[in-house]
């Protein structure tokens, strides 16, 4: 029986689409892979040493990440879950954000970028991005909407709603999965009796799609297409990234505990998809010999000072946990921040109360 969900690729001998990618936007992808794997590895680093909170980062999953964002528009909209920080620095929100939510400081995206925040919930925020999509439409706006989620998500209640109102609809909305193996501890394996999560868009009148995850051209190159036939009225597309998470879950989380160390290792040297798209670029002439080197030295000094730039901003201050929930605080909460400013004042002189 042949394959229905062709695995599109760019980059490889089983390559089956050619590539459309501008040679100075490849570099920029590379570049930011670059820099979202310095970043990864610099606020691990912090969170071992109790500067910021669990984090988890995007290790072996920079070419997804990179790739797509690098399709999208910045009028278009992002609703990310908590992994996607490489994409939402594409998509505008700096890096030095990131840490200051990881930290537990007020960051607002307000006016940053056309994203929502990071969503911990697992899948919450995919109806919510086929209500973004479907305003854009009504308001003759031409964007689209794009919700990233992991495996694990399509096992939510919320996945399934979203893509059946979407296919009903017609919204112009992409759904990014990025299928890296493991919903935390659970194999995909447990997860569905399917044998890929891209078959579930059928259920719905969605059109799916199957990528390489760890060839960022050709995740470029698919959710361009994606977003093409959204903006055309063609309606929204399921797009499973297969990829690999090579670090933890979250620094919470010990993979060895669950994971085979041979399969770790079938996914790390020559699949890592940084290593993948610099062999390329430079097989291609487009990265010169030593630029990637040099790319690695520039991304330490850029994450540096953004990890600076988090670490050195002011305290929190302690009443803002009354803020950004309700529109009107409720009359009990009201009470309690009546409460805090009277201790508050009455520390003043002690050089105030801050988290």
């Amino acid at each position: 029986m042949p394959d229905a969900w062709p695995l599109y690729q760019v980059i490889g001998p089983e390559a089956n689409h050619p590539d459309r990618v501008k040679p100075e936007i490849a570099v920029k992808i590379f570049n930011d892979m670059v820099l979202l794997r310095t970043f990864d590895e610099k606020t691990i680093n912090l969170q071992r040493q109790g500067r910021v909170g669990t984090f988890p980062p995007s290790l072996g999953q920079e070419a997804a990440e990179i790739g797509s964002a690098w399709a999208l528009e910045p009028e278009d909209w992002m609703a990310p879950s908590y992994r996607d920080h490489g994409a939402l620095y594409v998509h505008g929100v700096p890096f030095s954000h990131v840490v200051l939510f990881a930290m537990g400081k007020g960051s607002s995206i307000d006016g940053v970028a056309r994203v929502l925040p990071s969503s911990i919930p697992i899948s919450s925020h995919l109806p919510h991005a086929v209500g973004l999509a479907m305003a854009a439409e009504r308001l003759n706006q031409a964007h689209i909407a794009i919700a990233y989620f992991g495996d694990g998500g399509t096992s939510e209640g919320d996945f399934h709603e979203a893509l059946n109102f979407a296919g009903v609809f017609r919204a112009p909305v992409i759904f990014f999965c990025q299928n890296n193996g493991w919903a935390i501890s659970v194999p995909v394996s447990q997860q569905t009796a399917t044998p890929t999560l891209v078959q579930k868009a059928s259920a719905y009148g969605v059109f799916g799609a199957r990528v390489d995850g760890n060839d960022a051209l050709a995740c470029y190159q698919v959710v361009q297409e994606a977003r093409a036939r959204a903006l055309a009225g063609d309606g929204p597309t399921l797009i499973e990234a297969l990829t690999y998470r090579i670090g933890p879950h979250t620094t919470a989380d010990d993979p060895a505990r669950y994971r085979p160390l041979e399969e770790l290792e079938q996914w790390t040297g020559a699949k890592d998809p940084i290593v993948r798209l610099q062999e390329y670029l430079e097989g291609l002439g487009i990265l010169a010999p030593g630029e990637a080197l040099r790319i690695r030295q520039d991304a330490t000094v850029f994450v540096n000072q953004a990890v600076d730039d988090a670490l050195n901003s002011a305290p929190v201050e302690i009443h803002s946990m009354f803020e950004h929930v309700y529109q009107t605080i409720p009359r009990g909460l009201a009470l309690q921040r009546e409460e805090l400013e009277r201790i508050h004042g009455a520390m003043a002189g002690k050089g105030g109360l801050h988290g």
